[in-house]
């Protein structure tokens, strides 16, 4: 049986969530960055360690703030499907503190208007750029311990441009929204190698 599972992706604006996106999908990255005007979906299917996984991924534009209600998110076709999604992946830029406010504006925004019961939804923070590390406006420590120990989120730091930890990123997801098969699928070299034993293809 195919799994599928909606993800949503969210940032500020420059912080590379679509070019993260696209790097997983087709192996490519522009350096001019183009805005998102507009909900874009993808509808990829996923195969690693033999399963097949279908994702919808939903790539947001920036929004002012998280829909409350059911009828606030449909009248916003910005905002079609938010707050309905399996999981939610968070992007910052790991050079611009501003960006990092917005991912945390969000996330608990998500918490407190959530629908009942379904607080549980995964949430990943994504750190990219890392390639410009010496840019770094927070020490990954003090984000790393953050969201893991006080948000209890998932957490990981990527390059869109260089292609690395996308994989990686992607294979944290399935575990997080219980792939059951996905869990042990852990060591980023092996997932991000695509090796024989843990590999992932995109259909």
């Amino acid at each position: 049986m195919v799994s599928t599972y909606r993800v949503a992706v969210l940032g500020a604006r420059g912080v590379g969530k679509s070019a993260i996106v696209r790097q997983f999908l087709y192996n490519e990255f522009s350096e001019v960055c183009v805005p998102t005007p507009a909900r874009r979906l993808y509808l990829p299917a996923v195969v690693m360690n033999g399963h097949v996984h279908d994702l919808q991924i939903l790539d947001f534009p920036p929004i002012s703030a998280f829909p409350v209600n059911t009828l606030q998110e449909w009248a916003d076709a910005c905002c079609r499907g938010l707050r309905s999604v399996h999981a939610y992946i968070l992007v910052y830029d790991i050079c611009c503190f501003d960006s990092f406010e917005y991912v945390k504006t969000i996330r608990q925004q998500i918490l407190e208007t959530r629908v009942i019961g379904t607080s549980e939804t995964p949430i990943i923070i994504v750190g990219n750029k890392r390639d410009l590390q010496r840019g770094r406006v927070i020490p990954r420590w003090n984000v790393s311990h953050l969201v893991r120990k006080t948000w209890k989120c998932g957490y990981v730091e990527c390059s869109a441009k260089y292609n690395w930890h996308i994989l990686l990123l992607f294979s944290e997801l399935l575990k997080s929204v219980g792939c059951a098969r996905c869990k042990h699928v852990h060591a980023a070299l092996r997932f991000q190698g695509a090796l024989r034993r843990n590999r992932c293809a995109i259909m």
